[in-house]
């Protein structure tokens, strides 16, 4: 009994000590590392064949092979990881902004849906940037952009980033500053 719990502890700690050693968001970005590609799959650890995926049937994508785009000395930077947003098609970006920076009221003619990722994203409704007047989202906070009405927002003083899915085309639509 007490080498089954042995045994079983072991094998807990050897598939902890994988995922921890294998996580690739923490890994420093080189293609040689102390743990070779084949291990990082557990099921490699154990004998399995490499798992294949059928992109046709499910496409993915990693963080380091988002196609970050930006203005020159801009902190503020953009992704567009499925879809394209100027034509009629669901799209999915991401939005990376600087600490700080506040929109316009604006609106946009679909509806819009936002997840916070990271930092803070503040909120305001009308047609007239009342920074005292927001909600104040953090990770994992989701929006609802309602097509054709006015709104505004923000970051904290660390900046957000934030997911946007919605059905294109994506356009903005300035609103007044009164």
């Amino acid at each position: 009994m007490t080498l089954t719990i042995l045994r079983r502890s072991a094998l807990i700690a050897a598939l902890l000590a994988l995922a921890l050693f294998s996580n690739p968001s923490a890994a420093p970005k080189r293609h040689a590392g102390a743990i070779p590609p084949g291990v990082r799959n557990p099921m490699a650890a154990f004998g399995a064949e490499a798992v294949t995926i059928d992109r046709g049937a499910r496409d993915y994508r990693t963080p380091d092979q988002f196609p970050w785009k930006g203005r020159e000395g801009s902190v503020t930077k953009n992704a567009a990881v499925f879809g394209d947003s100027s034509k009629p098609e669901l799209y999915v970006q991401l939005l990376k902004r600087g600490p700080n920076d506040w929109s316009e009221p604006h609106s946009h003619p679909n509806d819009r849906y936002i997840t916070v990722l990271e930092g803070t994203f503040l909120i305001g409704t009308g047609s007239k940037v009342d920074r005292n007047n927001t909600v104040a989202l953090g990770p994992g906070s989701i929006v609802h952009d309602i097509a054709g009405q006015m709104h505004y927002d923000g970051t904290g003083p660390e900046g957000a980033t934030i997911e946007i899915m919605g059905m294109g085309p994506a356009t903005r639509i300035a609103g007044t500053t009164k």
